[in-house]
């Protein structure tokens, strides 16, 4: 399966193309420093100045968080689940550190499908 990655769409420029790059991203949103043992919240939008669909035939079905090659957590979604109404998707995880972490999201699109966060890294002590 063909990953699609995020380009900074600010170097684009076709509106359309910026629409389609990055209403398909996730982009991962936390804290830069985590505490071992503590319960730390990562964010997973997709998207950020573009809104989905959310069609019964177009929209985000899953989101997963990985940590390197890691999975760690998944949640997924229904066409309507957002009122079949254009928006980001959004998902709070909650995980439990022990060390580094190289956060990455996915998303899948069922009509454009796999896109992955650029890493985030989360120091950990």
């Amino acid at each position: 399966m063909k990953i699609n990655k995020y380009q900074d769409i600010s170097e684009i420029e076709r509106e359309s193309k910026k629409d389609y790059i990055d209403r398909h991203s996730a982009f991962v949103l936390c804290d830069s420093k985590a505490t071992v043992g503590e319960k730390f919240k990562v964010r997973v939008r997709v998207g950020d100045q573009y809104k989905h669909p959310d069609d019964f035939d177009h929209y985000i079905q899953w989101i997963q968080l990985w940590d390197g090659e890691r999975f760690l957590a998944e949640t997924h979604f229904t066409a309507g689940a957002m009122g079949n109404e254009p928006t980001n998707v959004e998902v709070d995880f909650y995980i439990i550190p022990k060390k580094k972490l190289k956060l990455t999201a996915n998303a899948y699109c069922t009509k454009h499908g796999l896109w992955q966060s650029e890493e985030v890294i989360v120091e950990v002590g």
